[in-house]
């Protein structure tokens, strides 16, 4: 049964994986949509939670860990794809079952069967496959810092959303305590990044004063250096009709993706061995690249080709297995 939710799961996560690909294309504020994404998991899961009666006891405080944990990794995530190589960083998301396998075992005792292994190595490869550029060599690893961050926090909101379970934490409460902090910790994210591109606006604005009145500022001021800082590129605007509004309702409108695939990640984790609910989980990139294949007309590599049919395999054999 845990197979069964947590393929689910992974297809949740997998259309969260398209919407995200198309939103990024579009020139938006990224912590409003996230603000919105988790918006959206904290109403649902609080109106689920009355409905369905679930306790709200002390257990459910994990859910702040979670939040905090879902948050960074997003954080490093998107940081990594700014300032790294794209491949080098989404290589690394494809990673935390790898963490969540070693933790579990140190925390928990779980062990894999041979043929769970098996599946466990073969889909992980697949995976790395699909992800790998050959272009990632020793001397091209920019971002791998963000990346390594990211596979680690990714790999800890599983151990957590595992822990939940173990402790007798309600999901649906838990849950709704992960989104509300991932939302509050989104949200003060973009009224700074508000407040910084106002300042740089501001700065920028200044420095082209003084420079048609033929003014300087006194070297080392504040001013001076972020109008200097300021007029090295362009400041990021909101794309002509995503407004704020709409990027917020629009990361709400993904988020259902997002709460949906967490609500069936949980009897996952309460019912299967950690590191293979979480490898399955991560099979949602299988997804995502059909998508490219047949929805953007992108071509399979070799190598993206032989990493789907590894991923397949593992899914067979693991299935057997369990």
């Amino acid at each position: 049964m845990w197979f069964l939710f947590a393929a689910a799961s992974a297809l949740c996560f997998g259309l969260r994986g398209i919407l995200y690909q198309w939103t990024s294309q579009r020139p938006i504020d990224r912590n409003l949509l996230l603000l919105g994404v988790y918006a959206s998991g904290t109403l649902i899961a609080l109106f689920a939670a009355a409905v369905t009666g679930q306790a709200w006891t002390k257990p459910v405080w994990i859910g702040t860990l979670l939040g905090l944990f879902s948050f960074v990794s997003n954080a490093a995530m998107y940081k990594g794809y700014s300032v790294g190589k794209a491949s080098l960083v989404a290589m690394f998301t494809g990673l935390p079952p790898v963490v969540v396998v070693l933790f579990a075992y140190v925390l928990w005792g779980e062990k894999l069967n041979t043929a769970q292994l098996a599946a466990f190595i073969v889909i992980v490869a697949g995976i790395l496959m699909i992800r790998y550029s050959n272009d990632i060599s020793l001397k091209n690893l920019q971002g791998a810092h963000w990346g390594a961050i990211t596979m680690l926090f990714f790999g800890l909101t599983d151990l957590s959303s595992k822990q939940a379970t173990l402790i007798g934490a309600a999901t649906l409460p838990t849950l709704a305590l992960m989104y509300g902090t991932g939302s509050l910790l989104f949200a003060a994210s973009w009224l700074l990044g508000r407040k910084q591109e106002a300042f740089t606006r501001a700065a920028t604005r200044i420095g082209h004063e003084e420079a048609a009145a033929g003014k300087e500022e006194a070297p080392g001021s504040p001013v001076r250096a972020a109008a200097s800082a300021a007029g090295s590129g362009p400041v990021p605007t909101m794309a002509r009709g995503w407004t704020p509004g709409r990027t917020l309702i629009w990361g709400m409108f993904v988020g259902i993706t997002n709460v949906c695939g967490m609500i069936l990640a949980m009897p996952a984790f309460a019912a299967g061995v950690t590191g293979l609910v979480s490898v399955v989980i991560a099979m949602n990139v299988v997804l995502v690249l059909f998508y490219a294949r047949f929805g953007l007309k992108e071509k399979f590599s070799r190598l993206e080709s032989g990493g789907l049919l590894l991923a397949l395999i593992g899914i067979i054999v693991l299935r057997l297995a369990a």
